[in-house]
């Protein structure tokens, strides 16, 4: 459960946005899609390896 500090005379808007940036960091969402179908422990590897890969060649070969 998410808990919000809500300091006096704070306007609703200002609590709102404050909640949902909160519940964006949490990760709450981002877990529930992931979790929403099963992946196979190989498949998710080779996902894993294939993004190592790329950002290997995108960002950290140069020297």
């Amino acid at each position: 459960m998410l808990i919000i500090d809500v300091k006096d005379g704070e306007s609703i808007d200002r609590a709102l946005k404050k909640y949902k940036r909160k519940f964006e960091r949490s990760g709450v969402l981002k877990e529930l899609r992931r979790r929403k179908h099963f992946t196979k422990p190989s498949v998710a590897r080779r996902n894993e390896v294939l993004k190592a890969a790329y950002r290997e060649k995108m960002f950290g070969g140069k020297s």
